[in-house]
């Protein structure tokens, strides 16, 4: 048990020297040794946990994932009837409160690995949602439901690129959540300030 925390503690301190140290000089720059001296372990330490540099930036990709789900899982259920916008909030908090490793990520570090890791998964998470949703109200998608996932997913990431750049979010993540909302029911047509065709 206590190695097992040693563990845990050893990989996020090696975690939190890489999302400092890519924030600082862009992954490229940065080497497995630069990560061990910032997270004040040996060179030996790292590669007993890590192949490396890629291999952590992976993991901490994965982690942030995983982390993102077991927070949404509740939000995403209760949507699972209509649109609540609940999954999107919950989305923009953890971004507020992981800023940091959700900026290395959006930004496209590491060869855009990451981000494309990032962007599969919650595209397949959202599919998902969209299909049952379809299901449960006895409705029939007009558009492919992945197309509509990878839709949403990149206007989401896009918008969350842009919120967490700024070092204090230009509007609350409530606000965003009801501009989103708005725009997903009522269309970019009528987000423009048109009204609809006659």
């Amino acid at each position: 048990m206590a190695e097992d925390r040693r563990t845990k503690r050893t990989r996020r301190a090696l975690s939190d020297a890489l999302v400092a140290l890519v924030l600082e000089r862009g992954f490229t720059a940065i080497t497995v040794e630069d990560v061990a001296e910032r997270a004040d372990a040996a060179r030996a330490t790292f590669y007993s946990h890590f192949q490396g540099k890629e291999d952590l930036f992976t993991r901490v990709t994965s982690d942030l994932v995983a982390e993102l789900a077991e927070r949404m899982q509740p939000a995403v259920t209760e949507s699972a009837i209509g649109f609540t916008g609940k999954p999107l909030l919950e989305l923009l908090r953890h971004a507020r409160d992981e800023r940091d490793r959700y900026r290395i990520v959006l930004r496209g570090e590491g060869d855009g690995r990451p981000l494309q890791m990032f962007t599969d998964s919650l595209a397949r998470a959202t599919s998902e949602q969209f299909r049952l949703r379809a299901e449960r109200n006895g409705v029939t998608p007009r558009i492919d439901s992945e197309l509509l996932a990878r839709v949403w997913v990149g206007e989401q990431l896009a918008v969350l690129r842009w919120w967490v750049e700024h070092d204090a979010p230009p509007m609350p993540a409530e606000e965003v959540t009801r501009m989103l909302l708005e725009l997903a029911m009522h269309g970019r047509y009528w987000a423009s300030g048109f009204d609809a065709p006659s």
